[in-house]
């Protein structure tokens, strides 16, 4: 298996990373790895620490209706490393646990779909709620329940249905769930759920709200109450004031049809100042990749970027409507942000980014070479998620089901904090610190300032917090001297090696935006061509007989010490680091081989792993 062959990597990176303790906990088993953690329980120069905020259980409608009935306290226990039985009757199970982890359901028919297939309520009575107590493994049955239920709720009827005791009954468990898992020090649980806003046409806005401590509103905001953003902010903003401190973070951007990030508001009106401040106060956080895809950017968007197709998701989910890349992709609404404050002196999309998988089995939605599918009974197999030909009828071979051949087997989130408590993790949500991978456990820092130290200065963390501001922060432009960042980056031990560590600006200049790649730092010396500023290939390569990878290629750290050749004091800029793995096998791929066939064509065979770390905003001097 590839996740064992990597493990020798770890061995360097704990030579030679200034932060080896870091590193020791993801070495060692369940057991000592816990031990660690409590022992290590407040480090001012911060810990990495990885989770999912994005779960849905049995009390979210659509994965009830797929099979998904494990509840809040099964997810808290797969997180923390025990097993989840699937609906289609494998074992899940994480190979190392999580640090932190939140289930947050859809508030929208909060538990309303389980009641009415219980059968002892009178939610089961209603027409909508027929034979939802009766659905078996015929998943086009099921499809059928699910689209009859949603049809019944986009045409205004939902409210009839919306029983407050059982959505009640439903947040409580959650709540107390997510309260009971919590082990300070140890293993950080968050109340949260989903708010399912839409657009006009269905187009995605949703969001998950995530709440600092141990409460929460009685019953929480959902689309039935609005599908207007701002009103859940306004919720948010009255909580706060009620001492119930929140933050909300937009996820599916890339499904939002231009929607998420677009330049009016939800009523159309231009974007000002009291909106860009209600919407940072209330959204520090974008997620950047997950399973319905990876939304840092597009080829149609950013066409010098050679990397910009990754795990893009073409076209609208069950359907071959292509997607709307403006106003619905991260880097792109980071640039408009900046042309906004340079523009008009607001900034409505100075987002930090993390990852998280939207699974609806109420697990992680596993990895590569051990992909759990994300909906329960619809795409428990190969056949079902499109990797695998469905079989074959005469004269027409080669046949896939596609609705979820294109879906990621993605995504995870990081924070740098003190310690592994809610209150040290939520407050390094709300600044920013933090990263986002498309699966594995690769740990990314950043940092930019004008007197940083050499990259492999011995009190490197120290003195960076000490001369700079690390990601999610503003720095304040000089005039005299030119910006100098900190690149770091450290694999996964249990995941391919990295290939390269890139910085990625965005600027404004004379009214208009602008973007550039730069790789800063090359696996196995490979020089960066100072023109085009791209490391040489390492040729690393996948042998698809197998999954194995090329041995002794990649790096398992890179960082560097980067002076911008074309830096501007008077320009406002964001930077922000990814880090590149070797390629390695698709999950795709992956079924193909352990099935004995040929991996489909017009799906990529191998996928090169990242990670992104927050922006760092360059302020002109005033």
């Amino acid at each position: 298996m590839l996740r064992l062959f990597f493990i020798v990597g770890v061995l360097i990176f704990t030579t030679s990373c200034t932060e080896t303790d870091e590193s020791v906990e993801i070495e060692t088993d369940n057991e000592s790895s816990s031990s660690l953690a409590d022992a290590r329980r407040h480090n001012d120069e911060r810990n990495a620490y990885f989770g999912d905020l994005h779960v849905h259980s049995m009390y979210s409608y659509d994965a009830f209706i797929f099979g998904g009935i494990a509840s809040p306290n099964d997810a808290y226990e797969f997180a923390k490393g025990g097993t989840i039985r699937h609906p289609a009757g494998f074992d899940m199970q994480l190979d190392l646990p999580m640090d932190f982890y939140g289930v947050s359901d859809h508030a929208y028919y909060l538990g309303i779909i389980r009641e009415m297939a219980l059968g002892d309520s009178p939610l089961s009575q209603h027409p909508v709620a027929e034979g939802l107590d009766a659905l078996d493994e015929d998943v086009n049955l099921r499809r059928s329940v699910f689209r009859r239920f949603a049809d019944f709720a986009s045409a205004g009827n939902g409210s009839e249905v919306m029983d407050d005791r059982v959505v009640k009954n439903a947040w409580d468990d959650i709540i107390a769930s997510a309260n009971r898992h919590y082990e300070p020090g140890k293993f950080t649980t968050f109340i949260a759920y989903e708010y399912t806003g839409t657009g006009p046409e269905e187009e995605v806005l949703h969001r998950n709200v995530i709440f600092r401590d141990s409460v929460a509103p009685e019953i929480p905001f959902s689309r039935i109450d609005s599908d207007n953003p701002q009103d859940l902010w306004s919720w948010m903003d009255n909580n706060r004031a009620a001492g119930i401190e929140s933050l909300a973070i937009p996820h599916n951007s890339n499904l939002s049809d231009g929607l998420m990030f677009a330049l009016s508001d939800y009523q159309g009106r231009p974007l000002d100042s009291a909106y860009a401040n209600q919407r940072i106060r209330n959204e520090p956080l974008v997620e950047i990749s997950q399973v319905k895809g990876t939304s840092e950017t597009h080829p149609a968007l950013s066409t010098n970027d050679e990397l910009a197709g990754f795990e893009v998701l073409p076209f609208k989910i069950g359907s071959s409507i292509p997607t709307q890349p403006q106003g619905s992709y991260v880097r792109k609404a980071l640039l408009d942000g900046i042309k906004l404050q340079a523009d008009q002196g607001f900034n409505p999309f100075k987002f930090g980014v993390i990852g998280s998988s939207d699974n609806h089995n109420s697990t992680h939605v596993g990895n590569e070479d051990d992909y759990y599918g994300v909906s329960g009974l619809l795409d428990s197999d190969g056949q079902k998620r499109g990797s695998l030909p469905l079989d074959p009828t005469p004269g027409n071979d080669d046949v896939y089901f596609d609705r979820y051949a294109r879906f990621s087997a993605s995504g995870l989130a990081g924070v740098w904090a003190e310690q592994n408590t809610r209150e040290s993790i939520y407050d390094a949500l709300r600044r920013k610190e933090t990263f986002g991978t498309s699966g594995p456990r690769i740990k990314i820092r950043f940092f930019a300032g004008s007197n940083l130290p050499d990259a492999n200065d011995r009190e490197l963390i120290e003195k960076s917090y000490a001369n700079g501001v690390s990601m999610g922060g503003n720095f304040i432009a000089t005039n005299n001297q030119p910006a100098t960042f900190l690149a770091w980056a450290a694999k996964d031990p249990n995941s391919a090696p990295l290939q390269r560590l890139q910085i990625i600006k965005g600027w404004v200049q004379d009214g208009q935006i602008y973007e550039k790649v730069y790789d800063v730092a090359c696996a196995d010396n490979m020089e960066i061509d100072p023109v085009n500023h791209r490391c040489a290939d390492n040729s690393a390569s996948v042998d698809l007989e197998e999954c194995s990878v090329s041995p002794g290629l990649g790096a398992a750290e890179l960082k560097s010490r980067w002076v911008d050749p074309e830096y501007d004091s008077a320009q406002h800029a964001f930077y922000y680091v990814r880090a590149i793995e070797n390629p390695s096998c698709r999950w795709s791929t992956w079924d193909a081989i352990r099935a004995g066939v040929e991996p489909r064509s017009d799906l990529p065979a191998t996928i090169q792993e990242r990670g992104w770390s927050s922006p760092i905003w360059f302020i002109p001097p005033q």
